[in-house]
């Protein structure tokens, strides 16, 4: 094997690592893996082309170039203090912080240079206004609907930068010692005067169902008067109507016996009143009058006299 053999032998091995290792190049540089929390942002001199999303990617070798590494989990930014004027002319000092993601990796880097800073001025604007609507209490009370008030306004702001707000916290509010011993006085103020409705409100229930049960004690003393009254009516109806029946029944036994069946009748009851005074116990001594006699004989003239009254 001469010289000039030897030499193209090399050349050929040469150029077939030349080619090798231009062919690993090309194929480095044309495919991108891009980790799951991150997008890439490719250009092409210079320009924006597209965004490599999650995975594997193909691209032009030495024309396309991967500009910008964009994260896309959720941030937060350092917790700062917003000094506010409230409603009422209180100056505080709102402890805030905001959370918030990229939805947009090309918007976040051609829209705006600063995306931190420029959400930080946006959210300080934005809750000084929100605050500057309530007064002081009513600030302590609604952090959460202020929240959400300045979430909302916040993420109308930094829409056009391809960012989502997810979340934005008033941590704490911070008054000057003043204040809060003016709040501190207005709290026990504000817990003496519930106390005192509290009192009221029971004394007001107790006078209530004191009445109501006077109410219902005079209720129920009438139904039960009316119930008694019924009763004696009732007596009374059932009394007289006896005594009805026992005057048709003596009416009847004169229109039959005449005038001796009267005298027989009174006799009787003569005779039964003193059976009843002489059997009280109160009665320790019985006059009886002369007459009695000449009564007990009437009786049997009367008894003697009825049968032959009966059969005329």
């Amino acid at each position: 094997m001469n010289e000039q053999a030897v030499v193209e032998i090399i050349l050929s091995n040469l150029i077939a690592f030349l080619l090798v290792i231009g062919a690993v190049i090309v194929i480095w540089k044309g495919v991108k893996i891009v980790p799951q929390s991150e997008i890439f942002v490719l250009e092409r001199f210079g320009k924006f082309t597209r965004a490599l999303r999650p995975g594997l990617n193909f691209i032009v070798p030495f024309l396309d170039a991967v500009a910008h590494r964009v994260s896309v989990l959720e941030r937060q930014l350092e917790a700062w203090d917003i000094s506010v004027i409230t409603k009422d002319n209180v100056e505080v000092e709102l402890e805030t912080t905001v959370f918030y993601r990229v939805l947009d990796a090309s918007r976040s880097v051609y829209r705006i240079r600063n995306v931190d800073r420029a959400i930080h001025t946006a959210a300080t604007s934005i809750v000084r206004s929100a605050a500057g609507k309530l007064e002081l209490d009513e600030l302590q009370s609604s952090r959460e609907s202020m929240n959400s008030e300045i979430e909302k306004n916040l993420q109308n702001a930094a829409e056009v930068w391809g960012i989502e707000i997810t979340r934005t916290e008033i941590i704490d509010i911070k008054v000057d010692g003043q204040t809060r011993e003016a709040q501190r006085h207005q709290l026990s103020a504000e817990r003496e005067r519930r106390a005192s409705i509290a009192r009221a409100e029971g004394e007001k229930r107790s006078v209530e169902l004191s009445a109501d049960a006077r109410l219902y004690e005079a209720q129920r003393e009438a139904e039960a008067r009316i119930t008694l009254a019924d009763a004696d009516a009732y007596t009374v109806k059932v009394a007289a109507e006896a005594e009805a029946n026992q005057i048709r029944a003596v009416s009847a036994a004169l229109q039959e016996n005449g005038m001796p069946a009267a005298n027989y009748e009174i006799l009787k009851r003569q005779i039964g009143a003193l059976g009843e005074v002489a059997s009280s116990d109160n009665a320790k001594t019985v006059i009886m009058p002369t007459e009695i006699s000449g009564v007990i004989g009437s009786l049997t003239t009367l008894l003697e006299a009825l049968p032959r009254e009966q059969t005329r």
